[in-house]
């Protein structure tokens, strides 16, 4: 039996009602690409999908990273335009999807759901507008602690208990630009000067 998140999106029993289905994905599977049609809502129930652009060299650049319980590129469900970018499992996952003018109809019938959308819209256009800003920032600790600090206010990639970083370095790297290495060694520096603590390879903020 599926565990239902408690802080997902959509009840899974109400979008069921509406017709959605469940969909399973495989490690690495791509599950709509840029610049394609949206055709359904997606919200993920298990697993973890990473939201992405690609560019010519193919290296990757994350644009967020997608939690049991919430949704999956959302943005076309509200613009009609195609999708801003890619969204590939990281894992086995699993997922439900809802066709598109059902979806519609969902959020007209429930009106708290589509406010909760703008909320949620705001919110992740806040983050762009955080990492537009830090992109432009020259100093690689700057940008990450303040995607840290993002990311730990938002209580999102952070052990609630130990305050533990749920992000590998890779991950980190992809969401600011900045290549591997110069993270390894940007969060080593951030541990010198007390910002930061390390413990067995794990980052503690």
């Amino acid at each position: 039996m599926l565990h239902q998140n408690q802080n997902a999106m959509i009840d899974a029993d109400l979008l069921l009602s509406f017709g959605a289905t469940y969909k399973k994905t495989a490690a690495n599977e791509v599950i709509f690409r840029e610049g394609d049609e949206c055709h359904f809502y997606y919200q993920l129930v298990e697993g973890s999908v990473r939201w992405i652009n690609i560019n010519e060299e193919g290296k990757e650049f994350i644009q967020d990273m997608i939690e049991p319980g919430e949704p999956i590129g959302e943005l076309p469900l509200f613009d009609e335009g195609p999708y801003a970018a890619t969204a590939v499992s990281n894992k086995e996952s699993i997922i439900l999807r809802l066709q598109k003018h059902h979806f519609h109809q969902l959020i007209k019938e429930e009106p708290e759901i589509h406010f909760m959308f703008s909320q949620l819209l705001a919110k992740r256009l806040r983050f762009k507008f955080l990492m537009s800003k830090e992109l432009a920032n020259n100093k690689p600790e700057e940008k990450i602690c303040s995607l840290l600090t993002y990311f730990k206010n938002n209580k999102k990639f952070f052990c609630p208990k130990c305050n533990m970083v749920q992000l590998t370095r890779q991950q980190i790297a992809d969401m600011t630009g900045l290549r591997v290495e110069t993270v390894i060694r940007s969060i080593r520096q951030l541990q010198d000067k007390g910002k930061l603590a390390i413990a067995k390879g794990k980052v503690y903020f």
